[in-house]
This record gives C-alpha cells, structure tokens and sequence, in this order.
C-alpha cells in the first residue's frame, strides 16, 4: 500500500513486517498500462522515484546496489557467460551492467510490459544508454512463455530480475519455471533471483530453495546486500546452478576488471558469500 501525504511524502506500507519507506517528492507521472499502474515521483533526495502499483521499484540514488548485486556475482561466478537472459529488468540497470562484461555476446531481456522501458529511457535514462548495443534484443512478451520454449542447453546465466511474488510475478517463484530455467540452461549454467528481504521474507527464501532443488539445481547461495528503498532496507539474489561450485568466482578478473562498478568489487562478493548464523540455520532446518 502507498501513499501521497499533503506534504508530499510518498510513502510504502509493508503491513507484514508494521513498517513503512517515504521519500520526500512530488509525482511527475502515472499512467495504467495494460498490465499495471506505473508512476513516476521527482524526489528531494534519492532523485527520481519508480512505483508499480504503488510498490517502490527502483531510485535514481541507490539502484546501482541492486542491478549491479543481480549480474556481476553470477557473471564473475560462471567460468565463460556468453549467453543470457534477463526476465523481467524492464528499467534495464541489469542489461546495463550485464553488457559491461565483454565476454557476453548475446543479452535478450524479456519483460511483458514495455510501458517500464519506455518510462525509463524518459525518466532513468542514464540505465538505458546501452540499449541500442547490437548484442542486446528487448522483447515485449511473457517471460515465462519465452523461458519455457527456449531451446534446450541454449543460455550460461539467466537472470530474473523480477518484481514481487504477488499477481503475474508469483508464477517466477515456483517449480514449474525452475525446471524451464533449468532445461535452457547449458551444462554449467546458472540461475540467479532477485529473493526480497532475509530479514522479512525467509519463508520465502526457503521457498525457493526447495523449488529449485526440485526442478534438479544442486548448488544454491543466497546474496545479501543494502537496498535502502526496499523493505527493511536489506535485500538478496538467490543464484543456483546444474555443477558450479558458487564458493568460487574469478577473484582476479574481478580486481582486473575493464568497467567501473559503484558497490561491486572482490571484497564485496566474498563478503556476500558469508552466512550469518540465522540463514545458516535456516538452510539446516530445509
């Protein structure tokens, strides 16, 4: 639930956890696309502010510790990512990043709605200055249908930059996408999720651990990171995979890397990998 004070702070209600986020700003934009309302708010601080259906999406100020927390881990973690695909990502800071790794040769991003591009080439238009870049394709379309008639072994890393697990995105949370990711997927290719907040939503997390147990996925790391304008101010990728050792990532091209990265680095991704004793326990109890 959000909503617009006469004092023009916007703020999102999480009711589960009896907590809220505001920011301080003015709405610029709304509009309903065929699939949900969009809305873009001018903020004091955190620069420009994007909702769906009154649910925070991203922020000019601190996107680049979620976009850049989804790719560079299992990039750096796969041994040779070439193909990928994004489902979801339509404000296009993951395909941003994720073209930043000169090996990749191919991105396709399929997000259904393709009102959340078109919004952010207007109002984030500093994530999407690579779309044009000839190993990108932007589909408009189902991203579960896409993933389900992929061809067989055809991806390295699929990445799903999603929204929550309520109305169409709650079908990317489930056995039945896994087993598609995990069919399309090569060999020693990997699976990373966006996985909401550790502190808020560990049920969940499980959830999907045992999903993609299910679906035939060996390996699992969950990824904790800051995101202050997301619930609880603390957020995680899920990443999974058919025989990659997640532990183990090509530390030095990490430090050699050609791309300047605002969160990213070597330090950052072993520090990652580090379990606080409560998700320990929690992946025991599974």
């Amino acid at each position: 639930m959000a909503t617009l004070d006469n004092d023009n702070w916007f703020t999102e209600i999480c009711e589960e956890s009896g907590s809220a986020f505001s920011l301080r700003g003015r709405k610029v934009h709304e509009e309903q696309s065929q699939y949900q309302t969009i809305a873009i708010y001018e903020t004091t601080d955190f620069g420009n502010l994007m909702t769906i259906d009154g649910f925070v999406m991203l922020t000019t100020r601190d996107n680049f510790l979620y976009h850049e927390m989804i790719s560079h881990p299992a990039l750096f973690t796969h041994p040779a990512p070439k193909r990928i695909a994004i489902i979801g990502g339509g404000d296009c800071g993951t395909l941003q990043q994720v073209l930043k790794h000169d090996q990749v040769s191919q991105v396709t991003q399929i997000d259904i709605d393709e009102r959340v591009t078109r919004l952010s080439e207007q109002y984030f238009s500093e994530l999407c200055s690579n779309n044009q870049d000839p190993r990108a394709q932007l589909l408009f379309i189902d991203g579960i249908d896409w993933i389900r008639q992929a061809t067989e072994n055809s991806l390295d890393v699929v990445i799903v930059d999603s929204t929550d697990p309520v109305g169409p995105g709650e079908k990317l949370f489930s056995q039945t996408f896994y087993e598609h990711c995990y069919r399309a997927l090569d060999t020693g290719g990997l699976l990373i999720q966006q996985s909401e907040s550790p502190l808020l939503h560990l049920a969940l997390i499980r959830a999907m651990r045992k999903d993609m147990a299910a679906a035939g996925f060996q390996h699992f790391k969950t990824l904790p990171f800051p995101q202050p304008c997301y619930p609880s101010g603390w957020w995680s990728a899920t990443m999974t995979s058919k025989t990659l050792d997640l532990t183990q990532f090509r530390q030095a091209q990490v430090e050699t890397k050609a791309f300047a990265a605002q969160y990213y680095n070597a330090a950052i991704h072993t520090a990652a990998l580090a379990e606080p004793e409560f998700l320990k326990q929690a992946w025991q109890a599974s």
